[in-house]
């Protein structure tokens, strides 16, 4: 199979979105498929034209941006130009140019698989209101034109009003799920080098508004009440991340408050990921809004027997369930984060399952198999 991918941002931007098509894209390349990303140049140091483990990818420079978005005045050529070299589509939303290249794909014949990652609900203001709204009539365009679109849960499929009004369209594929393999020195020598003692509460995630930061910060006096040395960890880009910068000056007071219980490592490769894991007690994920719909780190998490909390939404609440290994609490809700986190640290044990258990259920290999069937059930010659 010859797959075009494309969505806005790729790696080495750093999101569950990208993530999830890097995981994708690697492992169509290891079954002997070619696949060809197209997505925005939105680092000019970034080359226009690159291989990483066998994925090509074709990057649109950037004009200007608005909001997250941007505005590449040679996507469409190379769109076209793409297209006319792959046999199917695999496009990732939200996108603004999803419309466009899945009309390419209708004119060619090809089928176009649309994957749902989440609703887009950026932050207050009138530029990021008209944004929103953009964004939704061309997901509606793009889902007119699709042949099948994927959703990860049917959970998160029954409560998006987008989906399930394209609900004859949609085919649940749980998302791609791996964890490196790291020897038991190298989580110990992360432990020695973050000085790690009391009870270890972690986060993945960009320092993004719609990942509920806050509500974790207004839940630490009620834990540090009960265990004074507990310490969160937070893993991911926390500094000028795109977007959110009024939201690090919102939140930059009770970052300061809690500065001895509070650590941010930046950044971590897939191998320091592994060593993260295993030294949390447990994991959060607070998020407040639907562009959250699972939370790829909770299951990475309980591959490397961590529990996890996380908010009672749609498809991110399905981890937990599906698995029995942590709790949900409800959004927004900073006391029963708070209790819910002490209840897991107490009774660790208890919330721990298999580590088979969990690949059973969630894991690469499974995720490209579902999606290599899609593409010959659609008529796409292997």
């Amino acid at each position: 199979m010859r797959i075009l991918f494309a969505l806005t941002y790729y790696r080495p931007y750093t999101s569950g979105l990208t993530i999830y098509v890097e995981r994708l894209a690697r492992g169509l390349v290891r079954r002997g498929h070619h696949v060809t990303v197209l997505t925005s140049q939105y680092d000019p140091s970034l080359p226009k034209l690159e291989w990483l483990d066998g994925v090509r990818i074709v990057r649109a420079p950037v004009l200007a941006r608005v909001s997250k978005g941007v505005i590449m005045p040679t996507f469409g050529w190379l769109a076209t130009r793409l297209a006319l070299e792959h046999d199917a589509m695999s496009l990732h939303l939200p996108q603004f140019d999803a419309p466009g290249l899945a009309l390419r794909g209708r004119i060619l014949k090809q089928p176009v698989v649309l994957t749902y990652h989440s609703d887009l609900k950026l932050p207050p203001g009138l530029l990021n209101q008209v944004a929103n709204r953009v964004v939704n009539v061309t997901n509606q365009l793009a889902a007119a034109l699709a042949t099948r679109i994927v959703a990860y849960t049917q959970d998160f499929a029954d409560s998006s009003p987008y989906l399930r009004r394209w609900h004859k369209k949609v085919t649940i594929i749980p998302p791609p799920i791996e964890v490196a393999n790291v020897p038991e020195e190298e989580i110990h020598a992360f432990r020695r080098r973050w000085n790690l003692q009391g009870p270890v509460i972690g986060m993945a995630a960009r320092l993004a508004a719609e990942k509920g930061v806050e509500i974790l910060l207004e839940a630490l006096p009620r834990i540090l009440a009960v265990y004074p040395t507990a310490r969160v960890l937070f893993a991911g880009q926390h500094e000028h991340v795109l977007g959110e910068e009024e939201y690090a000056r919102r939140l930059a007071p009770l970052l300061d408050q809690f500065r001895d219980h509070w650590t941010f490592l930046g950044i971590l490769s897939p191998k320091e990921m592994a060593a993260f894991f295993p030294n949390l007690d447990v994991l959060v994920v607070p998020s407040l809004n639907s562009t959250e719909t699972f939370g790829l780190v909770q299951v990475e998490a309980m591959l490397c027997g961590t529990p996890t909390v996380a908010s009672n939404l749609p498809g991110v609440r399905q981890p937990p369930l599906m698995t029995g290994m942590g709790k949900v609490v409800p959004v927004g809700d900073a006391v029963a984060l708070a209790n819910a986190i002490l209840e897991v640290i107490a009774h660790r044990a208890h919330y721990v399952r298999p580590r088979a258990e969990i690949m059973a259920l969630f894991s690469t290999e499974r995720t490209v198999t579902e999606y290599e069937q899609l593409f010959r059930q659609l008529g796409v010659a292997s």
